[in-house]
């Protein structure tokens, strides 16, 4: 039987003048409590552009998400074959 399951990842900021700090949450049961944090600081020099510290700082946090799913994903593993288990991205 084929069953569609759902995600879902919200995106939170806390942005000041300089920096931006971004938190991804993972909403899915098989995956437990699982999120993410990255930061953007934007140089002294460069224009001022929120888009881009956000876009910068969500990046991040989804990348740092990524590899916590995947050491879930990899203990998992190791809890079901008794073996250690490397998975790379």
């Amino acid at each position: 039987m084929v069953a569609t399951k759902h995600w879902t990842v919200d995106v939170y900021f806390d942005e000041d003048v300089d920096h931006t700090h971004a938190e991804a949450r993972l909403q899915a049961a098989a995956a437990g409590d699982l999120h993410g944090k990255g930061s953007a600081r934007r140089n002294p020099e460069d224009r001022s552009v929120p888009e881009i510290g956000d876009e910068v700082a969500a990046a991040r946090a989804l990348f740092d998400l990524a590899r916590r799913l995947l050491k879930t994903a990899e203990h998992d593993v190791e809890q079901m074959t008794g073996q250690p288990a490397h998975l790379h991205t």
